[in-house]
């Protein structure tokens, strides 16, 4: 087993483990924490891809800004720490089925796949795609940077309280 090979095994458990705990997990908080390995595992397994890009934008976006945004909603809601949450209509043996099924059949077409084996180096891809959005997309890059300012200063206004004299 190479160090690669034992790279993805960590990373596989470090994805599937948590996850797990995410879906069978009663408390939101012990949920959330479980959702924040999840994603790290899942960025470790874009690193070993060499999708250095998607990688970091991972850790950034989704672990850096939605699961923190989860993470302080959780905490600063009155009591939700304490709350055990269980759906009352959530039919288990009708989820057991239905999860061994799909189980079934994504094994079945992952084993029926003749899967291509890649010998070619890998490359990081961050650096073609700076030079995409500087050089051929770059007044798109900027269009959507304009709007996504236009959208903030929007939510800003929206959200902004009258003051009352």
């Amino acid at each position: 087993m190479t160090t690669t090979d034992a790279f993805f095994w960590v990373f596989a458990a470090m994805v599937l483990v948590p996850g797990v705990m995410v879906v069978f997990s009663r408390n939101l908080l012990y949920a959330a924490f479980s959702l924040l390995f999840t994603l790290a595992g899942v960025a470790g397994l874009y690193a070993l891809l060499g999708a250095d890009f998607l990688a970091v934008t991972q850790v950034l976006v989704y672990i850096g800004g939605i699961l923190v945004l989860i993470l302080f909603g959780v905490m600063f809601t009155q009591k939700v720490y304490d709350l055990k949450a269980e759906a009352m209509s959530f039919k288990r043996r009708r989820a057991a089925v239905l999860g061994v099924l799909v189980f079934t059949a994504l094994t079945a077409a992952i084993l029926s796949v003749d899967w291509p084996q890649s010998t070619r180096e890998m490359q990081p891809t961050s650096a073609p795609l700076g030079n995409l959005l500087l050089s051929e997309y770059l007044l798109p890059f900027e269009m959507i940077s304009v709007l996504l300012l236009v959208v903030l200063i929007g939510a800003v206004v929206v959200g902004k309280k009258e003051v009352q004299e």
